[in-house]
C-alpha cells in the first residue's frame, strides 16, 4: 500500500478526511448507508415503508403509462402518414384521455416523493440534533473545532441528502424497468440499432467520468467555503455592537471579502469543470436525436416499416439511452450527492466516536461523580461542628489540570465544601480559574484526579439529570450508581446565554426549559409529526422543582432589581434579548434563574463583573438567604466580604514541583478545611 493510500485509510478510520479529499465508492457506499438506513428501522419504519411502497408502486405505473404512450405515438403517426382521417381523429382522442388519465399518477408521485421526503427530513433532523447535543459533543467539537459547520450539515445537507437519495432511488428504479420494457420495443423493431444504442452510452459515460473526475472535491470544498463565508456574516451579526464600539467595519470587511474570494476561486474552478463536460454532454444530447431515425431510415424507404415505427423506435432509443446514460445526464447531480454523503458521513461518524467516548484526542482522567449525603460520613469534619448540621457538597482530590497541549495549570489541589461554606478563587489571568470550573462542571477532562458532589440526604441522583455529561461509575459505599450532572449544581458564567424566546422562557431556562418551547405552530394535528415531539423526560420531571408561577416571576425580578422591565415588556413579549438588555441587567437575570432553581450549590465565574458594589452585595446576599452554598471567580477585594475562604491559584513554575495554590480565611468565619492543611 502506497503512502497516499495509506494516508487515506487512516483518515477514514478517524473519521474525518482531508479537505478535497476524493471517496473512493466503497466508502462512499458505506457512507451513504450508514447515514441513510437507522430511519428505515426506526420507530417510523411502518409508515415509512408504506410510504415508500406506495411511491415506487406510482413510479411503476407512471413507466407503465409511458410504454403505452409509445404505442399510442407509433398508431398516431402512422394514421397521419397514411392519411386516414378517421384513423388519426381516433388515435387524438386516445391520446387526450391517456393525457387525462395518466398526468395524475406522475404528479401523485412527485408529491408522494416529497412528503416522504420531508417526513424522512424531520426524523432525521431530531435524530441528529439529539446526538448533537447529547453528552455535550455540540461543545466539544466546537471547542476542539473537529469539523467545519455542524449547522449547516443538519440543516442543508440532511435536507439535500432526503430529497436527493429519494429522487435518485427512484430514477434507478424507473431506470431498471424503463430498460427491461423498452429494450424488447427496440430489439423487437431493429437488433443493430439496440447494439449501435450500448455502444453510444457506454463510450458517453466513460467520458463524462473522465472529464468531471474532478467535480466531487470541487463540490465538497464549495459547500465548506459557502458555509465558512455565511458564518462569517453571522458573527457581524451576533457581535454588532463590540465591531461598532471597535469600529472595526473595515477589518470585518477584509475578512469577510477574504472568505467570499475563497469561495469565489474554488466555484470559479467548479464552473471551468462543468464547462468542459457540458461541452460533452450538450454534444451527446444533439447527436442522438437524429441517430436513431438515421438507423432506420433504410427500412422505412425499403417498405420494411411505417413510419409511425420510425417516432416509435426514437422513443425508446431515447428512454433506453437515458436510463444507460444516467451517469452523463446526472455527473454534476451525482458529484453534488456524493459531496452532501461525505460531509454527513463525516459528521455521522464524529457524532459515534463522541458516544464512544473517544472524541477528544486527550487523556480523559478527571472523573466526576455523584453520590448521596450518606456517603460522605466516611469523610473526616471539623470537630467543632457536628456533621449533621453542615454537609459535605464537593470534594475535590489531588485534582491537577493541565491544558490539551499537557501545560500544568493547577497541581495537586485537595478540598472539600461543606454547606454554607462560600469559596472565592482569585489568582492572575490564565491561572486556570476558569478551567477550574469547567473542571468541576465536567467540560475540562485533561488531567488527572477525582471530584466528587454530594446530593442532599433522600434525594434520588439519577432523579436530578439537569444537563448530560461524562458519566463517571460510583463504586463506592452510597449510591452505588451510575450518574451524571444534575440540576443541584448550577453554574454562571461571565456572559449569560440568552435563549431565543420570551422573557419566561429566560427566567424559567434552564431547569424548566423543556416545558416552555411549544411544540408546532400549527393549530392542524396532521401537520405535527409524533416524531418531533420533545416530550420531557418523566424521570427528569420527578425531582424538577415545582414550575414558578407568574407571581413568583415578578417577585424575583424584583428581589434582583430589573421590576422596571416589566414596564418595557411584558412576560411573553419576544425580543433578542442579548441586544435588548445591557450585559449587567443580563447578569442579574442569571441570578434571578438562580433563586428560581434554588441549587445546593452554585458555581460563579465572575458572575457580577458588570454590576456596581451595590448591586454585587445585593445580589450575594439573596442568594445566601436563599441557602445556597457558592463558589466564585473574581478579581475585586470586595468580593472577599461575602465568602469564607479564598483559594489563591499562581502561575505554575515549571521548574518547581511546590503547590501553586493556598487557601485562607476571610475575615468571615468558615467551616471549609483544605484536605492538605
Amino acid at each position: 500500500m502506497g503512502a497516499r493510500q495509506q494516508q487515506q485509510v487512516e483518515e477514514e478510520i478517524n473519521g474525518v478526511l482531508a479537505p478535497g479529499t476524493s471517496l473512493d465508492l466503497q466508502t462512499l457506499f458505506r457512507r451513504f448507508w450508514k447515514v441513510a438506513a437507522p430511519y428505515w428501522s426506526s420507530n417510523d419504519k411502518a409508515q415509512a415503508r408504506l410510504q415508500l411502497a406506495g411511491v415506487f408502486a406510482l413510479t411503476l405505473a407512471t413507466t407503465g403509462i409511458s410504454v403505452g404512450f409509445n404505442f399510442l405515438g407509433r398508431d398516431f403517426y402512422n394514421a397521419l402518414a397514411n392519411k386516414d382521417q378517421e384513423q388519426f381523429t381516433t388515435q387524438l382522442f386516445y391520446y387526450l384521455g391517456a393525457f387525462a388519465g395518466g398526468i395524475p399518477f406522475f404528479v401523485l408521485r412527485d408529491y408522494a416523493r416529497e412528503t416522504l421526503s420531508l417526513r424522512w427530513r424531520s426524523w432525521m433532523t431530531s435524530y441528529y440534533m439529539d446526538r448533537y447535543l447529547k453528552d455535550q459533543t455540540f461543545y466539544k467539537i466546537q471547542s476542539q473545532s473537529i469539523i467545519d459547520n455542524p449547522d449547516q450539515r443538519i440543516v442543508d445537507d440532511l435536507s439535500s441528502f432526503t430529497g436527493t437519495a429519494l429522487s435518485f432511488s427512484l430514477t434507478f428504479f424507473n431506470a431498471a424497468v424503463d430498460l427491461i420494457s423498452f429494450s424488447n420495443i427496440l430489439f423487437g423493431i431493429y437488433p443493430p440499432l439496440f447494439i449501435v444504442l450500448l455502444v453510444y452510452s457506454i463510450g458517453g459515460t466513460a467520458i463524462s467520468v473522465f472529464l468531471g473526475r474532478g467535480l466531487v472535491s470541487l463540490n465538497f470544498l464549495q459547500e465548506k467555503k459557502e458555509a465558512d463565508f455565511r458564518y462569517g456574516l453571522v458573527r457581524v451579526r451576533e457581535n454588532a455592537e463590540s465591531i461598532a464600539f471597535y469600529s472595526g467595519e473595515e477589518s470585518e470587511m477584509q475578512l469577510l471579502l477574504q472568505r467570499f474570494r475563497s469561495a469565489f476561486e474554488n466555484l470559479s474552478q467548479l464552473l471551468v469543470s462543468s464547462r468542459n463536460l457540458d461541452f460533452f454532454t450538450s454534444g451527446y444530447r444533439y447527436v442522438i436525436q437524429i441517430l436513431p431515425a438515421a438507423v432506420v431510415a433504410p427500412m422505412y424507404f425499403s417498405g420494411k416499416i411505417e413510419f409511425g415505427v420510425i417516432n416509435q423506435s426514437v422513443s425508446a432509443f431515447n428512454h433506453i439511452l437515458g436510463d444507460f446514460s444516467l451517469i452523463v445526464y446526472q455527473f454534476q447531480a451525482i458529484s453534488a450527492f456524493s459531496a452532501v454523503i461525505n460531509r454527513l458521513g463525516e459528521f455521522d461518524d464524529i457524532l459515534d466516536r463522541s458516544s464512544s467516548k473517544t472524541l477528544s484526542d486527550t487523556i480523559e482522567d478527571i472523573h466526576v461523580s455523584y453520590k448521596d449525603f450518606r456517603s460522605s460520613s466516611v469523610l473526616e469534619t471539623n470537630g467543632s461542628i457536628p456533621p449533621e448540621k453542615y454537609e459535605t457538597l464537593l470534594e475535590i482530590e489531588n485534582l491537577t489540570l493541565k491544558t490539551p497541549s499537557e501545560s500544568t495549570l493547577i497541581r495537586n489541589l485537595s478540598l472539600v465544601i461543606k454547606e454554607k461554606d462560600h469559596l472565592l478563587v482569585m489568582g492572575p489571568s490564565g491561572s486556570g480559574k476558569t478551567s477550574l470550573l469547567r473542571a468541576m462542571a465536567s467540560l475540562w477532562k485533561t488531567g488527572t484526579g477525582k471530584i466528587t458532589y454530594y446530593l442532599k440526604d433522600g434525594e434520588d441522583p439519577e432523579q436530578a439529570i439537569f444537563s448530560d455529561v461524562k458519566t463517571a461509575h460510583d463504586t463506592s459505599e452510597g449510591s452505588g450508581k451510575s450518574i451524571r450532572s444534575n440540576s443541584r449544581i448550577f453554574f454562571l458564567p461571565q456572559r449569560p446565554y440568552m435563549v431565543l424566546g420570551t422573557l419566561r422562557q429566560q427566567l424559567l431556562y434552564p431547569t424548566w426549559g423543556d416545558e416552555t418551547v411549544a411544540v408546532s405552530d400549527s393549530t392542524d394535528p396532521k401537520n405535527n409529526l409524533p416524531l418531533l415531539a420533545n416530550m420531557p423526560n418523566s424521570d427528569n420531571m420527578k425531582d424538577k422543582p415545582v414550575k414558578p408561577t407568574t407571581d413568583e416571576l415578578i417577585k424575583v425580578l424584583d428581589d434582583v432589581r430589573l421590576g422596571y422591565l416589566l414596564a418595557r415588556f411584558s412576560l411573553d413579549s419576544t425580543h433578542e434579548w442579548s441586544s435588548v438588555l445591557s450585559l449587567g441587567e443580563q447578569q442579574r437575570l442569571a441570578f434571578a434563574r438562580l433563586l428560581l432553581s434554588k441549587p445546593q450549590l452554585v458555581l460563579l465565574d465572575e458572575s457580577t463583573s458588570a454590576l456596581d458594589e451595590a448591586n454585587e452585595v445585593h445580589l450575594y446576599q439573596r442568594i445566601e438567604a436563599a441557602g445556597i452554598t457558592y463558589i466564585s471567580i473574581g478579581h475585586r477585594s470586595t468580593l472577599c466580604d461575602y465568602h469564607d475562604m479564598i483559594l489563591r491559584i499562581s502561575t505554575v513554575d515549571a521548574n518547581d514541583e511546590q503547590l501553586n495554590w493556598s487557601v485562607e480565611p476571610t475575615k468571615r468565619e468558615s467551616s471549609l478545611k483544605s484536605a492538605n492543611l
